[in-house]
């Protein structure tokens, strides 16, 4: 039975959850289920269950959109969105005031510069980690393992996402009815797109070699853009915004560079919220506070939206056989494109012998512990090994 309890109140309990949301998704979703389901009965184990694998389909936060429809059983879409609002507040405001640290500061000492350098080996591993536990549950077959592999590489010879993204949706819908001549026509209409895309040149730089410039600051609109993009294409947790957000972000056609994004990724991944609020750091570095808000509001827009403009609708269409298969398709071809953004950045964070070891060491450790604060210890071990090593 639901305690009665203002809007305010609901507020500050998320607001609570949001402060000690360390640990990733499982341990946010574990201690929301904890209080509000074991405890307090919001609702059955198995409502719980159901919208749960609901939102691991869908895009998005999975721990931030439970605490919407959470919201939304207490208060309707008011209590929804200040629930939703109230766990990620401090994510939120962590994150800025890092940033704001990061580019106030215009000249860091070396010891400084070798932390950043440490940490941004850690952040390797976290990548290679994440891409390992996500590919557990969206890769369950040999299809699964067939697309992403394919993914992962037309990712690496510079091929836009999207290509990957459809191709892979649609030929894990079409493999099940065994109509080799559909199958051999989606395969082929992929391979001819991308074909087609590196004949044009209209291909992504390298990474490696755009590490040290970045182009011009983005607009307003870009930002939201951006961020709306990455929101609506987060299958499988929070670390699959990372390939999109570089995709727009790094380089000569972006406006931050590589060590700037893995500096966002180490920092952000210490804080408790969603891996996801690195979107706040980026903006931020893109157009500063209007820009960290314009990126961060795309990126959760549809987290929010998903859930209080119809979670019915999308627990029934999620439900369908096909939509569901299209949807498990593109989370397969995400598995590849994370793994390609570990291989693309891995040069640039861990060049050196001493940087390439302190990342062996830190995925070692993130395959050992199991605790909450494994990421912060892991990449707060990785700064002080990278002051030593300097």
């Amino acid at each position: 039975m639901i305690h009665p309890e203002s809007a305010a109140q609901l507020f500050f309990r998320f607001l609570r959850f949001g402060a000690l949301a360390w640990g990733g998704p499982v341990a946010q979703i574990g201690m929301l289920k904890k209080e509000l389901v074991d405890e307090e009965r919001w609702v059955s184990q198995e409502q719980f269950r159901r919208s749960l694998a609901v939102y691991q389909v869908l895009p998005g936060p999975e721990a931030h959109e439970l605490c919407v429809w959470l919201g939304t059983l207490r208060h309707g879409r008011l209590g929804g969105l200040l629930a939703g609002l109230g766990f990620m507040l401090p994510g939120l405001v962590l994150t800025l005031l890092l940033a704001w640290c990061y580019t106030a500061i215009g000249s860091w000492p070396p010891s400084a510069l070798a932390a950043f350098a440490g940490m941004q080996a850690a952040v390797i591993a976290l990548i290679a980690r994440a891409t390992h536990r996500i590919a557990q549950h969206a890769v369950t077959d040999r299809v699964g393992v067939t697309l992403a592999l394919i993914a992962a590489a037309s990712t690496l010879l510079g091929v836009h996402f999207a290509i990957p993204l459809a191709g892979a949706g649609l030929l894990y819908v079409a493999w099940p009815a065994k109509n080799r001549s559909l199958i051999a026509a989606i395969a082929l209409a992929w391979l001819g797109a991308t074909v087609a895309l590196l004949a044009s040149g209209g291909v992504r730089a390298d990474l490696v070699a755009l590490a040290e410039s970045a182009g011009p600051a983005p607009t307003s609109f870009h930002l939201l853009g951006s961020g709306l993009r990455a929101g609506l294409l987060t299958f499988g947790g929070a670390y699959t915004a990372i390939p999109f957000l570089q995709e727009d972000a790094v380089g000569a056609r972006g406006w931050m560079t590589a060590q700037q994004f893995l500096d966002g990724v180490a920092l952000t991944g210490v804080l408790p919220a969603p891996l996801i609020i690195i979107g706040t750091f980026v903006g931020w570095i893109g157009g500063a506070f209007s820009g960290a808000l314009l990126m961060t509001a795309g990126i959760f827009a549809p987290a929010f939206g998903f859930t209080l403009i119809g979670h019915s609708f999308f627990e029934r269409l999620v439900a369908k056989p096909g939509v569901h298969r299209f949807l498990d398709g593109i989370s397969a071809a995400v598995v590849g494109l994370i793994a390609a953004t570990a291989i693309q950045l891995a040069p640039v964070a861990a060049g050196s012998i001493p940087r390439a070891l302190i990342a062996i060491a830190a995925l070692i450790l993130l395959y050992r512990l199991k605790r909450r604060w494994a990421v912060p210890a892991v990449v707060g071990a990785a700064a002080l090994l990278g002051v030593l090593a300097c």
